[in-house]
């Protein structure tokens, strides 16, 4: 892995996928253009390169970064555009007032659709591949973290999308219900295997710090 603070981001292709929510039982299909995910949530050495922050409560190099707010992650791919000479996606304000700059080259969360589809890699299951195999949740993290792409990547080459870390992404969770609150994607080291699936949503108030939610970062094709 790099030292430096650059994320390793990997091309996905345009493609349709049918998203669902199981609270209110409902589904829906939904177009995504072509973009760029980081392979890997950044580790805490990354984080901390770019805001000089160690906020986990594990501490390691190449542990994700966890125990960071919604507003936290927005801050980092701000901070990391800048620092990369791109134009930063993201103009802050009040967690709800952030408005986000599509035409932006820099970095920024993914949207719902796009850490779906980026999890999925082409599969229509719950989870790319057997959850022992691909991700780190509570029958084999011994309720701890662990480094990042220590286990097997889906066929489009991402890693750790289930299990280790929540992810935040840009989306509002169901603002009819729960207001600000974002969503949160990919279940965490201390989840059962049933929150580990690539189609569970969850949603948080955008300034709340958990010791097993992270992100990764996204950016335009």
């Amino acid at each position: 892995m790099s030292t430096d603070a650059s994320p390793r981001l990997v091309a996905i292709a345009a493609g349709t996928l049918t998203m669902m929510d199981a609270r209110t039982r409902t589904s829906w299909s939904t177009e995504v253009d072509a973009f760029e995910i980081a392979a890997y949530p950044p580790t805490q050495q990354e984080y901390a390169q770019v805001t000089g922050a160690w906020p986990a409560t594990s501490r390691g190099d190449r542990l994700p970064v966890e125990g960071v707010s919604w507003r936290d992650a927005v801050g980092f791919c701000n901070a990391r555009s800048e620092q990369a000479g791109l134009t930063p996606a993201y103009r802050l304000g009040a967690d709800e007032a952030i408005a986000w700059d599509r035409t932006a080259d820099g970095y920024r969360l993914p949207t719902e659709a796009e850490w779906e589809h980026a999890c999925r890699a082409g599969t229509t299951g719950p989870r790319y591949g057997d959850l022992g195999d691909i991700g780190w949740y509570r029958a084999n993290s011994d309720e701890r973290p662990h480094n990042v792409g220590g286990k097997k990547p889906n066929a489009w080459g991402v890693y750790d999308t289930l299990g280790g870390v929540w992810e935040w992404c840009w989306d509002f969770a169901d603002p009819a219900r729960y207001g600000t609150y974002r969503v949160l994607r990919g279940g965490g080291w201390f989840d059962q295997h049933w929150s580990c699936r690539a189609s569970v949503r969850r949603g948080s108030y955008p300034g709340l710090r958990i010791d097993d939610v992270g992100f990764r970062v996204a950016r335009n094709s």
